[in-house]
């Protein structure tokens, strides 16, 4: 038996003052928790019970060191329930990083679940552009991030896509004349556009994209929010790109139509992202749980 083993002992005893009843609380014989006993004072060099008329109880130098082990072996208890909690995901956090859109069209409906399921566990989201989720993950300041593709993958990061998206051109009735029609990318120069402004992967791919066809844009409109584009363009205020889920009422009810070219936009992704050198949290595993990987990459 270690010395741990002997202060919870003795523990039990001072709190009991009865080396019977302390036999009952740790499951073990009298004569095991006696020679527990008597193997600290050994140890200590000083005598920590006397006899008492009902039991045992505790001498000058054991009161001392009682005031002591009490305040260390409470504080190990309450910390082994405490896990036991988290373990049952009675108690515990999860930070997640993710985007406006990835938020919105993805992992909205996961946090719910995970709420109605394990409702004491906190669930922080920081609502960041992928770049940002993507620094937070490798500084260990999130758990995991759901992300657009493309990105850099600098850190060994692990990728799992979770679901397919396309990014389109929208418009009103003002840009009627373009309805219907197979138009070339070089024509997008002429019109007004809205993008995001910024540095975002929605951004950042349609300009790489464009570049590598040969247009450049000026877009009119800069916008914080894919939905505040979609707002514009039912304004009319000019031809909308944004990730077709924003758009899609729209587009179902006429309000808007979709602009079609003879040079097909490569479709992006959302993926989880996670870092293979920081361990999960039992919390955060449950919740990757109810996510559908679909492929998992590590660059």
């Amino acid at each position: 038996m270690n010395n741990l083993e002997y202060y919870k002992v003795f523990y039990h005893v001072a709190r009991a003052g009865s080396l019977t009843v302390a036999a009952g609380e740790l499951h073990i014989s009298q004569p095991a928790v006696s020679q527990s006993v008597k193997q600290l004072e050994t140890a200590l060099g000083v005598k920590l019970f006397a006899r008492a008329a009902k039991g045992v109880r505790l001498t000058t130098e054991g009161e001392l060191l009682y005031g002591y082990v009490s305040k260390g072996y409470e504080q190990i208890v309450l910390g082994e329930q405490k896990l036991r909690q988290m373990l049952d995901l009675e108690l515990g956090e999860i930070h997640i990083g993710a985007s406006d859109m990835t938020l919105q069209f993805y992992l909205l409906p996961y946090l719910e679940k995970f709420h109605e399921e394990y409702p004491e566990v906190r669930v922080v989201v920081s609502n960041a552009p992928t770049p940002e989720t993507l620094s937070n993950l490798q500084d260990n300041k999130i758990d995991f991030g759901v992300v657009s593709t493309p990105f850099e993958n600098r850190g060994g990061l692990q990728t799992n896509v979770v679901r397919e998206i396309e990014d389109v051109f929208v418009a009103g009735r003002k840009f009627m004349q373009y309805k219907n029609r197979m138009l070339d990318l070089q024509e997008l120069e002429q019109m007004p556009l809205i993008c995001l402004e910024g540095v975002t992967s929605t951004r950042s791919c349609m300009e790489a994209f464009l570049h590598k066809n040969g247009v450049r844009i000026r877009p009119e409109f800069e916008l914080a929010t894919s939905d505040m584009i979609v707002q514009f363009a039912l304004r009319n205020l000019g031809v909308g790109c944004v990730v077709r889920d924003f758009a899609k009422a729209c587009l179902e009810d006429g309000r808007l139509f979709e602009l079609r070219f003879n040079q097909i936009i490569p479709k992006r992704h959302f993926c989880v992202v996670t870092n293979p050198k920081s361990p999960l949290s039992v919390a955060a595993e449950h919740m990757l749980r109810l996510f559908a990987i679909e492929k998992c990459e590590t660059a």
